[in-house]
């Protein structure tokens, strides 16, 4: 899916998740459709029909910041959303996306440095690159991945060791997936993620199910649960922060929940079978 299809999936998705009622509109008679129709969005837009429908059909046509403000209001699209639809839409070919193989050195003491809390560095197209003890204690098989699958992506949906590790998978892969296609929306034509995309469709159905509903999500802190083999039920809060002289890369740390002794647990195992 290159990116001008992208965004006609986006709009149509996000148009066909809308009611009437969401906008102020009257129902109407039946509708053999889910959601609101293109001359309806068009409307609230100040757009024409044509237009809009080129947009949705992903033809090659431009759009002025305050049309597509105008499209994310009609759309009642959050931050995220709204973020998403204007780096599809504006989106210019830009500078190619730098090769990073591996952390730099002073990330990867920082993570050292957050032991016992798990803690690893996320390339631009979500790779790992580098990962302290602790992370290595979580998920045993960090150290054991092929390269070409060393990508947190491919991780959540197509090894079952991390299913079976996070508790809530369900909720957490979802999440991660919307996070992951807000956060790399500028990377839609580069050949590792397109890829990676196609990689992931032959491997998980539930992959293939949840990229055609092209929901987008900013990261947010969150505790994460996991039923850990060795050490028991784990939890660790979420967090995630982005390194000002390497804006590309991604420092995510695990942090001890408060009161929890998860941290401690996990540290007291040294080794694994």
């Amino acid at each position: 899916m290159n990116r001008r299809e992208e965004l006609a999936a986006f709009l149509r998705t996000r148009r066909e998740a809308l009611l009437p009622n969401d906008v102020g509109l009257p129902a109407g008679r039946a509708r053999r459709t889910p959601g609101l129709r293109r001359e309806e969005i068009a409307l609230l837009a100040g757009v024409s029909v044509t237009w809009y429908t080129w947009l949705e059909q992903g033809r090659p046509i431009n759009a002025s910041i305050d049309v597509l403000e105008a499209l994310a209001r009609s759309l009642r699209l959050d931050d995220a959303q709204r973020q998403h639809l204007l780096a599809l839409a504006t989106r210019t070919s830009g500078e190619p996306t730098p090769e990073i193989e591996d952390a730099p050195d002073a990330l990867v003491r920082l993570i050292e440095s957050m032991n016992p809390a798990p803690a690893y560095v996320l390339g631009p197209r979500w790779e790992f690159l580098a990962w302290n003890r602790s992370q290595s204690r979580l998920y045993p098989m960090i150290d054991r991945l092929a390269p070409e699958n060393r990508n947190l992506l491919w991780v959540i949906f197509a090894e079952p060791t991390a299913r079976e590790l996070v508790t809530d998978w369900n909720v957490q892969a979802r999440r991660i997936l919307a996070e992951f296609r807000a956060g790399t929306a500028s990377l839609r034509t580069d050949p590792k993620v397109i890829a990676l995309v196609k990689h992931l469709h032959a491997a998980s159905a539930e992959f293939t199910s949840l990229w055609a509903q092209v929901d987008v999500a900013q990261f947010q802190t969150r505790v994460r649960h996991y039923h850990h083999p060795r050490a028991g039920d784990l939890a660790f809060e979420y967090q995630q922060l982005t390194p000002s002289e390497w804006p590309g890369l991604k420092v995510v740390c695990q942090l001890p929940v408060p009161g929890d002794d998860s941290a401690e647990r996990l540290a007291a195992w040294r080794s694994f079978a």
